[in-house]
């Protein structure tokens, strides 16, 4: 019996950022991508860098017929129109109707399957109004609709980092259920993934602050216990966003593509005795990306890419459940 992703399935890669969505889709199938699109002339930059694909612009202004056939169509929508950080303005804020291009060409193409990632919040947006339009928009495509929000602290990933996973199958394979994965619980902290300071320069990413308070002694540091979650040791200034100081025995903070604050998009955390953000590589380690990875732009857009990506080793575990649970199903 062969994989509801076998190799080669073709994908398509809508808002595709940096290409989380590709490097999974390629990991567990081995994919191809045979389109993609991205708005963003910096996360171009990263995308066709890493992939060597060519990327399209604003897909608001690429006909459906221009679209090449696919198997899949992958999405992380934007979210500021939904997020509990902005207005949530929703279907009332143009960002928000951008959903609709991702209908507009599944209703076109009909792949097989669509696999789409949001914030959190989308699902009770609206109390759920929101929501409800946009699961009925999907299954008028022609499709039926699976959909949880995870936390990617669950699944192996040092951050935590709840997101909405929607999956749609084509109606006429008859998936009647689907059970997204179960959390793994891995023992994983912020500093299975940090950098050797031998080996790069973070100096750059240190704080010089007269105002640190830390909650303990430096030296006890190390003795606090590992944990899956964050905890917090001190705070520059007055403690508010991006001030507040963490240790890397527990998780990074959410990664963010517009978190303010000396933390910036990071977080701070004590790292060998010193308060420092995080490298870009680190970041990248943190959402699931291998080292080989480039980052062809300023640290300042490379954070903002990694804030806006997925988390990549939750994509895998789903995908890995397509295939491990469809193929009954669809027969």
């Amino acid at each position: 019996m062969s994989d509801f992703l076998e190799e080669n399935t073709k994908f398509i890669d809508l808002f595709a950022g940096i290409g989380g969505f590709h490097l999974a889709m390629k990991s567990v199938a081995n994919a191809q991508c045979v389109f993609a699109s991205e708005i963003d002339k910096y996360a171009k930059k990263t995308y066709e860098t890493n992939w060597g694909e060519g990327v399209a612009g604003d897909i608001t202004k690429i006909s459906a017929q221009d679209v090449p056939e696919h198997d899949v169509l992958c999405g992380g929508f934007p979210c500021q129109a939904f997020s509990i950080s902005g207005l949530q303005r929703g279907f009332a804020d143009t960002r928000g109707t951008l959903f609709n291009e991702i209908v507009r060409i599944a209703r076109y193409r009909q792949p097989k399957m669509m696999f789409l990632e949001n914030v959190w919040n989308l699902e009770r947006h609206d109390h759920g109004k929101t929501f409800a339009v946009i699961k009925a928009a999907l299954e008028d495509a022609g499709y039926d609709v699976f959909h949880q929000v995870l936390d990617a602290s669950d699944y192996g990933v040092p951050q935590p980092r709840r997101r909405i996973y929607i999956l749609c199958f084509r109606k006429d394979l008859h998936v009647r259920d689907f059970r997204f994965p179960e959390p793994t619980h891995e023992d994983v902290a912020l500093e299975d993934v940090l950098e050797d300071a031998g080996s790069a320069d973070l100096t750059r990413y240190v704080i010089h602050r007269n105002d640190v308070h830390i909650d303990f002694p430096q030296n006890v540091g190390n003795d606090i216990p590992r944990a899956t979650h964050l905890i917090r040791i001190g705070h520059v200034n007055k403690g508010g966003q991006g001030e507040r100081i963490y240790s890397p025995r527990g998780t990074s903070v959410t990664l963010s593509a517009y978190g303010g604050g000396i933390g910036g998009k990071t977080g701070l955390y004590m790292v060998d005795g010193v308060i420092r953000k995080l490298s870009p590589r680190e970041c990248l380690r943190i959402q699931g990306f291998p080292d080989d990875f480039e980052m062809p732009v300023s640290d300042a857009q490379a954070w903002k890419q990694t804030g806006n990506s997925v988390a990549v080793p939750v994509l895998v575990r789903i995908l890995q459940e397509v295939n491990r649970q469809i193929p009954a199903a669809a027969e």
